[in-house]
C-alpha cells in the first residue's frame, strides 16, 4: 500500500527520519562496547595498583626465617609465660641425605611438578581459581612447596587475596635466590609432624625410632601425609586416620609413576602400628601443664590455618597455674585420694562459672606420653544421670514452668515401645516432688519429665548448652543413654545453670598475637542466653538438695558452709556385655560428678580406658571425693556468694502431699510444710484446710455442789448448721497426768464423789472430722471433809484395819465388790476391771487405810472410750471417796 504525502518536503523529512532510526542500534552497541572497554581498563589499572600495593607491603625475605621455625609463646591468665612451643626436638638433615623414597613421597603428595615450575604452578593455579569462583574463595588451594615454605616462614595463615598475592610474589623471589634442592631441604626440615617433632628426620625417630635413611616405603608415605593436619593424622592417637592418609599418599606415588601398583598394594597392606615405636620407648613427660597446653593447641588449630609450633604466635590463655598444679597432683599422687589401682583413670575440667574460662584440666592419671589421650577433652562416654538437669527437668521448667514441687508419680513405667524402665534401686516412691526425684536420681520421673516436654524441645534446650546431640534424640537420652560427651562439655553446660542461664563456650585461649606483633585475633566466645533465669535458679536449688538432703545421692560431695550444687551420674553394663566379660552385678562402668558454685564449675569423669574394667561400690565414689577435695581447695581464700533468686521466682510454703499444690495454712504443722520455688504467676493460691482448727469451747466453768458431792462441768459452743462437733473432756488431779473422762456431743458433764481437798483441772477440745480446736480449761478445788477427823484417821491407820465395803456403789447393774483388801499405808494397788464392764470398782487405799471402790456413771462413749468403765488413776494419787462421772445435757 503506497503512502500519500502532502508535499515533497514532507516525504523527504520522513524518509530521513526512518534512515536515522535504523542507524540508532549500531550507535548504541558501539557505546556499550566502549563503556565496557573503559571499565575493563580501569579495572585492570585498579587491579594492577592493588597488586602493586600488596607486593610493596610484602615482608622481606629472611633466610633465617626460612630455615628455622618461629616458636610460639603461651601465657597464663596473669600474662606470665608458661611454655615456649617449637624450640625443642628438632634435627636438621641436608638434601643429599634425604632418601629418594622420602623425596618422592613428598613430591607426589604436595607438588609433583616442583622441579618444572618457577615457584607457582600455573596449571594447578588455574583449576584452583575456577574452584574458588564456583565454591567460594579459599575453597581449594594450589600452593606449591615453595609457596608453602613462604606461608610457613613469613605470612599469616589468613585466606585473603592480599596474602595470596604476597605468597605468589615471594615464591617467585625465593625461586630466584635458591636452588630447588635448597628449597626442598628447607621445607622438609621446617614442617611440623605432631608429637613436638620438627623436620622429617626428627619425625622418623619419634614415630619409628629410625634414622631417615632407614625408612621403608610405607613409613615414608605416612610421614609425607602428616603435614596437612599433623595432630589429626598422628598415628599414635589416630591410627585409622593415619592409615587412610598414608594409603592416599601411596596411591598418589603410584599415579605419578614413582612406585608400581604392586609396591603400592604391598605397602598399603602393612598395619600402621606394626613399625611404630612402642609406648614404653616413647618420650615420657608428665609435666603438670601438658593437659592444658593440649587444649590450647587444639583451640588454636580450630581457629584457622595456624601452626602453633612454627608461626611465632603469642597465645594468651585462661590458665590458673596454681589450680592446674593442684589438679595434676590430685590425679597423680596418693596423698589426697586412694585410687584402687594405677589403671583407673579420671578426667577433670575446672571452669570459671561466670566467664566459661578453663582454669585447669586434669587429662588423666599416670600419662606416659606428651599429648596422650586427654580424658577431660577427648573422652566421649555416656553421662548417666548428670544429663537429667539438661534434658529433663531443665526443659520442663523452661517450657512448662514446672515448680520445684511439681508432683510426679514414681510407679511402674515403660518407654513408648513398651520396654520397661526401672529406677537404679528397683524401688518406687509413689507421688514425689521433682526436687526429691532429681535428688534421688530416679529414672522413671526423669523419663516422665522428658515425655511431658517432648524430645524436640528437650534437644533444643540441650543444644543451647553445648551438648553434641544427634538430630533425632531417643527416649533413653532422659537417663543419659544415647549421647556421649566429655567432662569439658558437661562442665560447660552446668556452668550456665550457675551463671543465671548464660552459656559461654568453655575456652582456654582468649587472644592470639601474630608474628608481626601488630595483629591481634580475639578468640573469646560471646555469651549466649541459653535459658530463662528462673530455670537456672530453680535447677540450681534442686541440685543443692542432691548434696544436702538426706535422700540426695551426692552427699559425699557436699561441702559444709558452702553454697554448692551438683549431680551424680553412673552408667552400667548391659546384661549381655556383663555376662560375656564376667562382670559382677551392680558394677559401674562410668562414674560422673558435675557441680558448681557462683565462682567455679567442675566436671569429673572416672572409670577405665578399657571398658571391661569396672568400678566397685567404693571406687565409684571417687568422682565425688575428687570434687569435694578440689572445690574445697579452690574456695579456700575466695568469697563465695550464694545463688541469687531472680524476681521471676517466688518461694512458697506448701502443705506436703497436696496435689495440686495448696498453700499451708496458719494451722499446718511446720513438719508438714515444704518451701518450694515457683515461676512468678504460677504459684498456688488455694489454702489447705486440712489442719484448720475449730473454734475452742467458750465460758468453761466448773461448780461443786456440796450437798450432792459432785462437780458440774459446763461450757458453751456456737451452733453449727450441718454438723455437730464432739468434745473430748480430760481431767487431771493435783497436777497429775491427764485422763480422758468422756467424748461427748453434750456441753455438760457431772463428776460425782470427787476427792476431798483435791484440785481438779479440766480441758475440753472440740473436734469435727480432721479438725480440732485448742483446748479450753478450767480448774476447781474441792473442800477437804477429812480435815476434822485427822486423829481418827491416825488411829485407824495405826490399827492397820481397813473398813469392809460389802457392795460397790453403782447404778444397780455393775458387779459387786465383796471385800476391800487391807494394804499397807505406803502402797497403792489399783483394783482392775476388764474393759467393757459398765460398772467396776477400782481398789484404792485411801488416806484412812481403807480400800474404796470407784464407780463411774454416765458419759457418752466415743471411739472406744467406755465412760461407764473404770477411770484409771496413777498409783500415787488417792481418791478419798467413790467417784462417779455422768453427763448432763444443756439446752
Amino acid at each position: 500500500m503506497s503512502e500519500n504525502y502532502k508535499t515533497r518536503t514532507e516525504k523527504r523529512r520522513l524518509s530521513q527520519a526512518k534512515k536515522t532510526s535504523k542507524k540508532k542500534p549500531k550507535g548504541l552497541f558501539k557505546k556499550l562496547f566502549l563503556t565496557l572497554l573503559v571499565i575493563c581498563i580501569i579495572g585492570m589499572v585498579s587491579g594492577a595498583a592493588t597488586f602493586a600495593y600488596f607486593i610493596s607491603t610484602a615482608p622481606k625475605i629472611d633466610e633465617g626465617a626460612l630455615k628455622d621455625p618461629l616458636s610460639t609463646v603461651v601465657k597464663d591468665r596473669n600474662g606470665d609465660v608458661v611454655v615456649e612451643l617449637g624450640k625443642e626436638n628438632r634435627e636438621f638433615v641436608p638434601f643429599e641425605e634425604i632418601p629418594k623414597v622420602v623425596e618422592e613421597a613428598f613430591l607426589a603428595t604436595e607438588d609433583v611438578r616442583f622441579y618444572k615450575h618457577h615457584g607457582v604452578d600455573v596449571f594447578r593455579l588455574g583449576s584452583a581459581v575456577v574452584a574458588n569462583f564456583t565454591q567460594g574463595f579459599g575453597s581449594q588451594g594450589a600452593s606449591t612447596i615453595t609457596q608453602q615454605l613462604v606461608k610457613r616462614s613469613f605470612l599469616t595463615p589468613e585466606k585473603t587475596l592480599k596474602r595470596k598475592v604476597q605468597e605468589l610474589w615471594l615464591a617467585f623471589q625465593i625461586e630466584q635466590r635458591f636452588t630447588k634442592e635448597e628449597i626442598f631441604e628447607m621445607y622438609v626440615n621446617k614442617i611440623y609432624f605432631s608429637e613436638g617433632a620438627y623436620g622429617v628426620a626428627t619425625a622418623a625417630k619419634v614415630y619409628f625410632g629410625k634414622d631417615l635413611q632407614e625408612l621403608e616405603l610405607h613409613e615414608a608415605a605416612l610421614l609425607a601425609g602428616l603435614p596437612q593436619s599433623p595432630n589429626n593424622y598422628n598415628p599414635f592417637e589416630h591410627p585409622d586416620k593415619a592409615k587412610k592418609r598414608r594409603d592416599i599418599v601411596l596411591m598418589l606415588m603410584n599415579k605419578h609413576g614413582f612406585i608400581s601398583k604392586e609396591d603400592m598394594k604391598a605397602a598399603q597392606a602393612i598395619p600402621v602400628q606394626s613399625t611404630l615405636v612402642s609406648e614404653e620407648k616413647r618420650e615420657k613427660d608428665t609435666k603438670p601443664y601438658d593437659a592444658f597446653i593440649d587444649q590450647v593447641i587444639d583451640e588454636v588449630e580450630q581457629l584457622g590455618d595456624y601452626n602453633i609450633f612454627t608461626d611465632g604466635l603469642e597465645v594468651h590463655t585462661t590458665l590458673d597455674p596454681e589450680a592446674q598444679e593442684y589438679v595434676y597432683n590430685l590425679l597423680n599422687t596418693e596423698e589426697m585420694i586412694n585410687y584402687p589401682d594405677d589403671e583407673m583413670q579420671a578426667g577433670i575440667t575446672v571452669l570459671d562459672t561466670q566467664t566459661g574460662e578453663i582454669l585447669a584440666i586434669g587429662g588423666g592419671r599416670n600419662q606416659k606420653v606428651k599429648r596422650g589421650f586427654n580424658f577431660a577433652t577427648d573422652l566421649k562416654r555416656q553421662p548417666g544421670s548428670t544429663i537429667k538437669p539438661i534434658l529433663d527437668y531443665g526443659p520442663a521448667i523452661e517450657y512448662l514452668k514446672w515448680s520445684t514441687y511439681e508432683q510426679i508419680v514414681d510407679e511402674p513405667y515403660t518407654y513408648s515401645d513398651g520396654t520397661k524402665i526401672n529406677n537404679y534401686n528397683k524401688k518406687h516412691y509413689g507421688q514425689i516432688s521433682a526436687r526429691e526425684a532429681l535428688g534421688r536420681s530416679l529414672n522413671i520421673p526423669a523419663l516422665k519429665a522428658l515425655h511431658a516436654v517432648g524430645l524436640e524441645k528437650s534437644r533444643e534446650f540441650g543444644l543451647r548448652l553445648g551438648m553434641p546431640l544427634k538430630e533425632h534424640m531417643v527416649e533413653a537420652n532422659a537417663i543419659g543413654g544415647g549421647e556421649r560427651i566429655s567432662p569439658l562439655q558437661l562442665a560447660g553446660a552446668y556452668s550456665a545453670f550457675g551463671n543465671n542461664g548464660i552459656y559461654i563456650k568453655p575456652h582456654a585461649v582468649t587472644k592470639i598475637v601474630l608474628r608481626d606483633k601488630n595483629t591481634e585475633i580475639k578468640t573469646k566466645p560471646e555469651p549466649e542466653v541459653a535459658m530463662k533465669d528462673y530455670t537456672a535458679f530453680m535447677i540450681t536449688d534442686m541440685l543443692k538438695s542432691v548434696l544436702k538432703e538426706g535422700y540426695g545421692t551426692g552427699r559425699a560431695a557436699n561441702i559444709s558452709q558452702l553454697p554448692v550444687a551438683g549431680k551424680t551420674g553412673t552408667t552400667n553394663y548391659t546384661e549381655e556385655y556383663r555376662q560375656k566379660h564376667d562382670i559382677p552385678k551392680g558394677a559401674t562402668k562410668d562414674a560422673w560428678f558435675a557441680g558448681y558454685t557462683t565462682n567455679f564449675t567442675i566436671g569429673i569423669w572416672t572409670g577405665y580406658a578399657d571398658e571391661k574394667n569396672y568400678l566397685d561400690s567404693e571406687s565409684d565414689d571417687i568422682a565425688k571425693k575428687l570434687f569435694k577435695n578440689l572445690m574445697s581447695h579452690l574456695s579456700e581464700d575466695v568469697v563465695t556468694k550464694d545463688f541469687k533468686k531472680p524476681s521471676s521466682v517466688v518461694k512458697v510454703g506448701i502443705e506436703k502431699g497436696t496435689n495440686p499444690p495448696k498453700l499451708a495454712s496458719e494451722f499446718t504443722p511446720e513438719s508438714e510444710i515444704v518451701y518450694e520455688y515457683f515461676v512468678k504467676g504460677t504459684e498456688p493460691t488455694q489454702v489447705s484446710k486440712k489442719y484448720d482448727k475449730l473454734e475452742a469451747p467458750k465460758n468453761v466453768r466448773a461448780t461443786y455442789d456440796e450437798k450432792t458431792n459432785e462437780i458440774l462441768l459446763e461450757w458453751d459452743y456456737p451452733e453449727m448448721e450441718d454438723k455437730k462437733p464432739v468434745f473430748e473432756v480430760k481431767v487431771s488431779l493435783d497436777e497429775g497426768p491427764e485422763q480422758v473422762l468422756s467424748v461427748t456431743e453434750d456441753k455438760a458433764l457431772k463428776l460425782q464423789n470427787p476427792v476431798g481437798g483435791g484440785i481438779y483441772k479440766f480441758s475440753i477440745t472440740a473436734s469435727l472430722d480432721d479438725q480440732k480446736s485448742e483446748p479450753a480449761t478450767t480448774s476447781i478445788q474441792i473442800p477437804d471433809p477429812m480435815a476434822d477427823n485427822e486423829n481418827q484417821i491416825e488411829e485407824d491407820e495405826s490399827n492397820g484395819q481397813g473398813d469392809e465395803i460389802d457392795e460397790g456403789v453403782g447404778n444397780g447393774e455393775g458387779e459387786d465388790v465383796d471385800d476391800g483388801e487391807d494394804v499397807p499405808d505406803d502402797l497403792n494397788i489399783p483394783g482392775t476391771t476388764p474393759p467393757g464392764n459398765e460398772n467396776g470398782g477400782t481398789g484404792k487405799t485411801p488416806r484412812n487405810g481403807k480400800t474404796q471402790g470407784t464407780e463411774i456413771h454416765g458419759g457418752t462413749g466415743h471411739e472406744g472410750n467406755n465412760i461407764n468403765g473404770n477411770v484409771s488413776v496413777q498409783p500415787n494419787q488417792n481418791l478419798h471417796k467413790n467417784t462417779t462421772i455422768s453427763s448432763e445435757k444443756t439446752q
